[in-house]
């Protein structure tokens, strides 16, 4: 079992930053790809970036690709997504998760997930 919890969402106004972060706890979390999705209000949930156990190639979304940044610390079992230039259109529930796949854009690739945080961004 690993045990994931988010942190890190809030208020903000449009071009601020933000970063989230998640710790893992249970199994190893260097052996995970980690993954961070997101779920707008009456929307599914969609995949955001994702980084591979070495941390080597960070992936993301077209629409975060420029202004995100993932990146983990293995030592203190946390991944992290840094935020910038926030938009109103980034507005959602944060979800990180946790797979064994090496590349990893779908849900269904991930085994465990967290249990979110909100990110508001003001227009």
């Amino acid at each position: 079992q690993v045990q994931l919890v988010e942190s890190g969402g809030g208020l903000v106004q449009a071009g601020d930053s933000l970063r989230l972060s998640c710790v893992a706890s249970g199994r190893t979390f260097s052996s995970f790809t980690m993954g961070w999705f997101r779920q707008a209000p009456g929307r599914a949930r969609e995949f955001v970036a994702f980084i591979s156990w070495s941390g080597g190639t960070p992936t993301y979304a077209d629409s975060v690709k420029g202004r995100f940044t993932i990146s983990r610390d293995n030592a203190k079992n946390t991944v992290y997504l840094q935020m910038y230039s926030l938009k109103a259109e980034d507005t959602a529930v944060y979800y990180c998760a946790a797979g064994t796949s090496v590349v990893a854009t779908t849900e269904r690739l991930y085994r465990y997930w967290g249990q979110g945080t909100q990110v508001t961004v003001s227009s």
